[in-house]
Formats: structure tokens, sequence, C-alpha cells
């Protein structure tokens, strides 16, 4: 009878043992946190949505068309949703009739997270290899549109569970009108819709804690280096954001290594709103131009756009923001 119940108290021992270690050996998806699960195949047809339409260049129907998915992709997700038009004057002298598109949560919640993306696409091809396509638009399925996927389909979470802090998601217009290359003119002529918006937010007043901005996040094999204004204006973002991809097992993507500072988006947010706003960029110093291959190419198209890249961002970014409380 001793023999046995000693065995019976062994053998609880080691369960107890066992549960312990199961329950110290945080697994990735463990990491997750209370975030909702974030569908790769979601996003990418949020992607190849985009690009039926054609090139998403202003002043033209694939544009106007593009934009009106957007609208009522997110009216159908978000609380609210602001349209902000505006005329955007370009390097040589053209207006673009341009659309920033505001979707947002939680209206009544002081801290705020604002998630960024352009959904307009270049319209000239010209790093291309082929000179008769360098005055080509491009489908922009990375540069633009791979952003804007994830973040409809983080806009489809959040209208599921909604997370403890308030939510803004922007879409920029008019990123991708810049000089090409070559060619120099000097002023502001790229992000011309976050220059717009920074200086008119949609909201009088607009505060938010910090911002998370997507350019190039859907490409296969895409490393996330730390951008350099990234670290100048929002260092505790950075780790904030690339500390939670590494406890999500993503180390291969995001990597703890400073990188060149761009012209993005973020860099008008930064300077003119104060806001301290993070660039999830694809950057690539072996191509010769800093950028993935496909950048500012015919390539960029839907052949080169990977869920795997879409999946561990739109993940990280659900991560960090049901983290915050």
């Amino acid at each position: 009878m001793k023999r046995d119940l000693l065995a019976l108290l062994i053998i609880a021992l080691l369960v107890v043992s066992c549960k312990d270690k199961t329950s110290n050996n945080t697994t990735s998806e463990q990491q997750y946190e209370s975030a909702p699960v974030f569908s790769a195949d979601s996003a990418f047809s949020f992607v190849s949505n985009q690009v039926k339409f054609g090139p998403r260049v202003p002043n033209t129907d694939a544009h106007i068309q593009c934009g009106d998915y957007l609208i009522s992709t997110l009216k159908s997700y978000c609380d609210t949703v602001y349209i902000q038009p505006f005329t955007a004057i370009t390097y040589d002298g053209k207006k673009l009739k341009s659309r920033n598109i505001i979707g947002s949560f939680g209206m009544n919640k002081t801290k705020r997270v604002l998630l960024a993306a352009h959904w307009d696409s270049r319209p000239v091809a010209d790093h291309d290899a082929n000179p008769l396509n360098r005055t080509k638009p491009i489908d922009g399925a990375n540069d633009g549109a791979s952003g804007v996927g994830i973040l409809l389909e983080i806009a489809r979470q959040l209208a599921v569970k909604n997370p403890e802090i308030g939510i803004d998601i922007i879409f920029f217009d008019s990123e991708d009108w810049g000089t090409p290359s070559g060619t120099q003119v000097e002023g502001d002529w790229w992000c011309l819709g976050s220059q717009y918006w920074a200086k008119n937010p949609h909201v009088l007043n607009y505060k938010a804690d910090y911002g998370i901005l997507l350019d190039m996040v859907g490409g296969t094999g895409a490393k996330f280096y730390q951008e350099g204004v990234s670290i100048q204006y929002a260092q505790p973002i950075v780790q904030k954001i690339w500390g939670k991809a590494h406890r999500l097992g993503f180390h291969d993507f995001f990597i703890n290594e400073p990188s060149n500072p761009l012209i993005d988006d973020h860099l008008y947010v930064n300077k003119l709103t104060g806001i301290p706003m993070v660039d999830i960029i694809h950057q690539d110093n072996s191509t010769g131009t800093g950028f993935t291959y496909t950048w500012h190419t015919s390539a960029d198209n839907m052949s080169n756009i990977d869920a795997k890249t879409l999946d561990v961002v739109g993940k990280t970014v659900l991560a960090v923001i049901y983290a915050e409380k």
C-alpha cells in the first residue's frame, strides 16, 4: 500500500512538473496574446482586388474605382469613415484629383494608434530593365497595394474584436508621383497625400500615441530593417515592433539592424505633426536602388506577392495593437 501511494505521489509530481514546463515554454503563437487571427489569404485577396482595377494612377478611372472600393470596404468595418479630397500639384505642374481615405475605430478613446499605407501607384516604371516600359504605369502590387491589403484585413479583424485603444487607418493618396529617375527638381514632390493630411488632419487637433506605416510589405523574401527616420523620431516604437516580431518568431523578416533613412509618408507625419511614426518597409542594398528588385518596375505585380510576408507583417501589427492598454 505504501509503495502504491509512493508511486502515485511520484506520478503526480511528474505530471505537475510537465505542466509547469509546458506553461513556461511559451510558443510564438502564445506570444500573439489576445489578438484575433490574421488571415493571410484574406489580405492577399485585398491586394489582388486593388490590382484588378489596373494601375491606381491619379486622374484615371482605375484610381477613382479603386478609391470607391476602399471607401466601401472600410465603411463595412469601421465605426467612422472620412474622405479627404484635395488637389495635389506635382513636380511638373499637373493637378491630381486625390483622396485620403480614413477609417476609425473607437472614436471616444483618447489613446490611439495610427496605421497607414499609400493606395496610389507609380505612373511610370522608371527603373524597369526594359527601356520601352519606363514610361508605362505599374501595377503597384507591392508598392502600395500590399500595405493597404494588410490594413484592410486588420480592419476586418478590428470589427470582430475591438481593441482597448482607438485605431485610425489612413490610406494616403498621391504618394508615388515623385520625380522620375535622373530628374532633379527642388521641393517635396513625394508623399503629397501625407503632406496634405499632416497640415489638415481629418479631426481638429488630432493626436495619436504613435503611428505605423506599411510600404512594400508583401514581397517574397522581404527583410525589414530598422529604417533611419524611424530610429530618429520613434526609436521606442521601433523597439516595440521589432521586439514583438521576434517574440512571434519572425527573426528572419524583422532584422535588428539600422538601414538608410527614407523619404516616405512617415517623414512628413513625424516632421509636421509630432506623432512618432515608424516605417515598416522592404529595403535591399544589393539591387542598386536600395529597394527590392521589383521597385518601380513592371515586375511589381501579383506574381511577386507572397502570402507569408503579408502574414508576418499583419500578425506583428495586430499583436502590437492588442498589447496596448
